[in-house]
């Protein structure tokens, strides 16, 4: 993506301004501060197989870790919360693992987690206070996680064909707007379009009330034979940066990270998050109890929170950064101006996802049903 080609330089600047200023005060030690292990001698092994998201890491995260601890990292990606979950219960032995909020839920539940070293995460204090609360809500005491990347899920419009304040007035509805057929992007998830459908009605995206799964289809129903949108996932980002491109639209229900990667490369889209509210998410990092090598998989994830890798993470991906001091200077600095890189905290409509299988289920059959032309 030519805005990591962007920010990068900007990035290694910028993070060797801060250090020398600051020291990494506050937000975790440097990585350059980090004393060099042998992860062999340290842990009796050095090979560390990491499983995440696609797009979500720093471009020098991994091979910096590998040379601080003279270690291997095999890093395999997944493109969603349950084909990780599969792979996990076939067997496939991971030593980090990075779910998302309600997943990290379900594994503690199913005690397929085992518990983090707190004495080797010595980073944790450069968390900010509001993802550890996020975090909490599925894990109190962060025994078994910690926070990666937050988010939120809203609107990316382009302020030249949409009306800013008739976005702010309708929030969610003007996905159903006729006079936007074809000109609207929708995530292919059922767990994210059925949040915009509850969130649209009122109703709380956990809900397992039937009547209220019933109307939330309806919805869908109606915006999909109403304006006619693409499903889509990834492909959302580069089609919405340019207007010429032959699949782009005018609206899309995006994450906020990819939102600030489009609004960066044009000036024309902003991001909206509806009143009527929405899903503020939390991805975080996990041991799983298979792990070969929980020594080395403690080490990364304390590598991880510091200052260093936090800004590559979060420079090159978009999202919000977990390490307090990271997302401060990000904002007010290479993301300043992009209100998605910062998406709002404590809106009392705005909701955690929690696990609910039996609701997954319906919405799975549902989803199937809206699509049907």
């Amino acid at each position: 993506m030519e805005i990591k080609k962007i920010l990068k330089i900007t990035a290694a600047l910028s993070t060797a301004i801060t250090l020398t200023s600051c020291g990494g005060s506050g937000g975790g030690s440097s990585a350059e501060d980090t004393e060099a292990v042998d992860a062999k001698e340290a842990f009796g092994c050095d090979v560390l197989n990491v499983y995440n998201w696609g797009e979500y890491i720093g471009e020098e995260v991994i091979s910096n870790f590998e040379s601080l601890y003279n270690a291997k990292v095999n890093y395999d990606m997944f493109d969603s919360n349950e084909s990780m979950y599969t792979k996990l219960l076939g067997g496939s032995s991971y030593d980090v693992l990075v779910p998302s909020d309600y997943m990290i839920e379900r594994l503690i539940k199913e005690d397929l987690l085992q518990k983090l070293d707190k004495d080797a995460i010595t980073n944790i204090d450069a968390l900010d206070p509001m993802v550890v609360e996020m975090q909490k809500v599925y894990d109190p005491n962060l025994e078994y996680s910690v926070p990666y990347f937050r988010g939120s899920v809203g609107i990316v419009y382009n302020t030249e064909h949409v009306d800013p304040a008739e976005v702010e007035a309708k929030g969610w509805e003007i996905l159903k707007d006729p006079k936007y057929k074809g000109r609207v992007f929708m995530y292919d998830s059922q767990r994210d379009s059925f949040m915009v459908a509850f969130k649209a009605l009122g109703y709380s995206m956990n809900t397992e009330n039937e009547d209220e799964i019933a109307e939330a289809a309806k919805w869908l129903k109606e915006l999909h034979d109403t304006v006619d949108p693409a499903y889509v996932t990834d492909e959302v980002i580069d089609a919405m940066i340019y207007p010429d491109a032959v699949n782009y639209k005018d609206l899309a229900v995006v994450y906020s990270g990819d939102a600030a990667y489009i609004m960066y490369e044009n000036e024309n889209m902003a991001y909206y998050e509806p009143e009527q509210g929405t899903n503020i998410w939390s991805d975080g990092m996990v041991i799983p109890k298979n792990a070969s090598c929980p020594g080395l998989a403690n080490a990364f994830i304390n590598y991880i929170l510091t200052y260093d890798a936090s800004y590559d993470n979060s420079i090159t991906v978009g999202y919000t950064s977990s390490n307090k001091q990271v997302k401060d200077d990000l904002a007010s600095g290479e993301y300043d101006g992009i209100s998605a890189y910062t998406p709002r905290d404590g809106y009392e409509k705005d909701e955690v996802f929690r696990f609910n299988e039996v609701l997954v289920q319906k919405l799975s059959d549902l989803w199937t049903r809206v699509k049907i032309d």
